[in-house]
């Protein structure tokens, strides 16, 4: 399959009519929007926690939504000592989030990052979710452009990647906002949130964005998916590949393989929906959260 960089960013669209409360722990941006049985959503690379305010308007009232943003995307302030690792920091934050607010097995929903987020969290505790949704996330991104990748060999081409973000830092943010309009063609397919979507990536912070990049090419937990023992929804999508020569085929043939050692998944890909499917293609995506949850 040839090489797509998965550059993530999100739509807004506000959720009118419902209760809103704000929590912020240590860099952690929580909204918590109504009341019922508790749904922690994560966005992806560069996005807001409005990435999900679609899916919370077609769930409707029967969830109590805790509906993240990640430090040092979409404007938020980033963690302070990114060497120490962005995953192992976030993963603490949430963490502490639940535990202080006595959230008890909340279905976990991720997006790209945020699904190998949820999928992280899956391994490390395994009794703490009910069910897991990962939307168009792997869990070794390096394995889709080198499928006999390790960790290990895996570190140059990524500390190369990490160097390339960090120095655009220093680009203008007219010369972000053109880069971020031109990767997104093939990730958001529903055009309209493009330009909502470029400016959150213009607002994140370069360094968390290339350091969390970096831990994600150089981690493999395919083995570790075994530990999983939640039911795990895994909706993938194919559609922007075809003119790369893949096929819906061959791009599922790729997802088993990821994900061959998880024992409780259901895997669906999109038909036209690009990386955003919940934008892209929302009947799929929302069908599948009703039948799945």
């Amino acid at each position: 399959m040839k090489k797509v960089v998965v550059r993530l960013i999100a739509i807004i669209a506000f959720v009118a009519g419902l209760q809103v409360q704000a929590y912020t722990p240590s860099k952690l941006n929580v909204r918590v929007i109504g009341k019922g049985q508790p749904m922690i959503m994560i966005p992806g690379l560069t996005c807001d926690g409005a990435v999900w305010d679609t899916t919370i308007e077609a769930l409707g009232d029967q969830y109590q939504y805790h509906v993240l943003t990640l430090p040092g995307f979409a404007g938020q302030a980033p963690l302070e000592n990114l060497e120490a690792g962005f995953f192992d920091q976030v993963r603490t934050l949430v963490y502490n989030y639940i535990d202080e607010n006595q959230i008890e097995k909340p279905i976990i929903v991720g997006h790209s990052l945020g699904g190998f987020l949820a999928l992280q969290i899956g391994i490390e505790k395994p009794d703490l979710a009910e069910k897991l949704v990962i939307v168009d996330a792997l869990p070794f991104m390096t394995a889709i452009q080198m499928p006999t990748a390790t960790e290990e060999s895996a570190k140059p081409f990524a500390e190369n990647m990490k160097q390339q973000m960090r120095a655009a830092a220093n680009q203008t943010d007219e010369q972000k906002r053109t880069f971020q309009q031109m990767q997104l063609q093939s990730l958001i397919r529903n055009k309209k949130y493009i330009e909502t979507a470029t400016n959150w990536g213009v607002s994140s912070d370069m360094n968390t964005v290339a350091q969390a990049m970096y831990e994600m090419y150089t981690t493999d937990i395919r083995s570790d998916l075994a530990k999983i023992e939640v039911p795990t929804l895994v909706l993938g999508a194919w559609a922007a590949y075809e003119s790369y020569g893949s096929t819906k085929e061959s791009v599922m043939n790729m997802y088993k393989a990821q994900y061959s050692k998880h024992q409780h998944l259901d895997l669906d890909l999109s038909e036209g929906g690009y990386h955003f499917i919940m934008w892209d293609d929302p009947e799929f995506f929302h069908n599948w959260l009703n039948k799945f949850l």
